[in-house]
């Protein structure tokens, strides 16, 4: 049943099916592997998402008791069980929330240690980082990152995982608005994405949208202005170019940011950044 734009499901038993998915959807095969783990019988996913978060949540379950094989495959396997137990589980780390201060830091010039980083989760980025001029070392779940004077212009087209991820394509650029040179990006994944740039072009941005492709031309300086988050990620890239630009940059709409970037502002000031949020936001 739909109602005011919600769908209301519900019935007597869940029971095991074959489900192949169009699209590699990481809401979709997690929303799936949770109804089907108390399902009667067999569920086979094909086609499913790869990515970590996919992995990390069969790991919970499974160790509550589910019975999920194949997580981090395309093809997962989940056998129904009746019951599921209490357990303490540690949550991976954010791989986005990881990729997305490496960014400012690049964007600002600035240099950063980054500890508690599951590094393979995010080396497209480190990838288009280091093609960026970022000279970059790993470590152990930790990773260090010094930007160059200037940023160097990157393509990045995103991809479900392994690929470069959706979740980073705001971000990132964000912060090729001041790159030296143009650079081109291609967005796979979502529609509309690119509610942001009207927002960059605000500060001075040179931004052209044909399709799903954004042309970047990079400019010296962007100026500080007001601005608006239209969605999470666009609300983070705002913030990086509040970083870079010259002046006061003020963001409205910031609960789409919070919800996403737990104490991000305590974050960046420790690292030296000038942001605050106003009382009661």
């Amino acid at each position: 049943m739909e109602n005011a734009g919600f769908i209301i499901c519900k019935c007597d038993k869940i029971i095991g099916a074959n489900i192949d998915l169009d699209f590699p959807s990481v809401g979709a095969t997690e929303n799936i592997i949770l109804a089907s783990v108390y399902a009667e019988g067999v569920t086979n996913i094909t086609n499913a998402a790869m990515e970590p978060e996919i992995v990390d949540l069969s790991n919970c379950l499974n160790k509550m008791g589910a019975k999920i094989e194949g997580a981090g495959t395309s093809n997962i396997k989940i056998t129904g069980v009746k019951k599921l137990k209490d357990i303490s589980y540690n949550i991976m780390p954010d791989r986005i929330e990881a990729g997305s201060l490496l960014c400012m830091v690049a964007a600002t010039g600035g240099k950063v240690n980054l500890k508690n980083v599951i590094t393979e989760n995010i080396n497209p980025v480190i990838a288009k980082l280091e093609e960026s001029g970022c000279k970059i070392t790993k470590g152990k779940n930790e990773i260090y990152l010094e930007a160059p004077k200037k940023l160097k212009a990157v393509d990045i087209k995103t991809m479900p995982y392994p690929g470069f991820p959706t979740d980073m394509q705001s971000v990132f650029a964000s912060m090729l608005t001041v790159a030296k040179g143009t650079s081109v990006v291609i967005e796979n994944i979502f529609e509309n994405r690119y509610k942001f740039m009207s927002e960059l072009k605000k500060m001075g941005a040179k931004i052209t949208i044909e399709g799903k492709t954004a042309i970047i031309k990079g400019v010296r300086k962007l100026s500080g202005a007001k601005v608006v988050s239209t969605d999470l990620r666009g609300g983070a890239a705002l913030v990086v170019a509040g970083l870079i630009a010259r002046g006061k940059t003020e963001i409205t709409n910031i609960e789409y940011i919070l919800r996403g970037y737990e104490g991000l502002d305590k974050k960046l000031r420790k690292i030296g950044a000038n942001i605050t949020l106003k009382e009661g936001e």
